[in-house]
């Protein structure tokens, strides 16, 4: 999978309002047109995009294509999302730990450090 056209395809908009459709079960392309005040072929090219980032595919219903959501490119955007979200978390504890023993000592108090 490619970051970079996960990423990209990601930052309209309206294609993450697809998603979140898409998300609710497979649509066609004119389903997917309708809540939008635009062109059906700008929501195919929305649609291409998506296809090429791996975050929706087609598939083949008689005459119908309809499209429907791919976790696997959501799945690895979230897993790297995931290791900084872990870096924030530890800054911030840290940032808590810390600002408790400011309070601490400016109250006079030990802190958790001071206790142990």
């Amino acid at each position: 999978m490619n970051l970079d056209a996960t990423f990209a395809a990601l930052a309209d908009p309206t294609r993450r309002a697809i998603l979140a459709r898409l998300a609710e079960g497979e649509a066609t392309v004119m389903e997917l047109a309708q809540p939008f005040a635009i062109s059906q072929p700008a929501i195919s090219k929305h649609l291409k995009v998506l296809e090429h980032a791996g975050l929706i595919s087609v598939g083949h219903d008689r005459q119908r294509r309809p499209r429907k959501l791919e976790a696997a490119a959501l799945a690895e955007a979230n897993a790297w999302l995931e290791r900084y979200r872990q870096f924030w978390e530890a800054s911030y504890e840290r940032l808590d730990d810390l600002l408790e023993t400011m309070q601490r000592e400016q109250a006079g108090k030990p802190s958790k450090k001071d206790r142990k």
